[in-house]
């Protein structure tokens, strides 16, 4: 029973670390987010030449979308990934955090080492039994 409560911790503690660093590397293409801003408002593209001004729109329309979606899907998993790390320190909705951790699998390498061993710890017998042994209490 100590080693799982232990493991548990230690799974709270990287939950939170990997949302960290997902949050932060998921920033990362905001880059082209603002580079696509900067072709989609510029009325006249860079070559001066009206002409040229809608391919210079769709350019940065491009940069923007697919650019603001790589952020948005990371600082969801980040979310999901820090509100799991919540959930289980809590002990609740032991679903959601299984599902959490499939979804971490995905998000390799980091993602996937967290995935396992949360896996690995949450199937166990006796864990399942601290989060309904917590569930009955509230």
């Amino acid at each position: 029973m100590n080693k799982d409560l232990e493991h548990l911790k230690l799974l709270v503690t990287f939950h939170y670390i990997v949302a960290a660093i997902t949050a932060v590397c998921s920033s990362f293409p905001l880059i082209h987010v603002f580079i696509g801003l900067l072709f989609m408002l510029n009325p006249h593209g860079f070559a001066g030449d009206a002409r040229q001004a809608f391919p210079a729109r769709m350019f940065g329309l491009i940069f923007f979308v697919i650019g603001g979606a790589i952020v948005l899907f990371g600082w969801t998993l980040a979310a999901v990934t820090a509100y799991a790390g919540r959930c289980i320190k809590r002990r609740e909705k032991y679903t959601f955090c299984l599902i959490a951790a499939g979804v971490n699998c995905m998000h390799m390498p980091i993602g996937t080492i967290l995935g396992v061993f949360t896996l690995i710890v949450l199937t166990r017998h006796s864990v399942r039994q601290l989060f309904k042994a917590k569930s009955d209490v509230v």
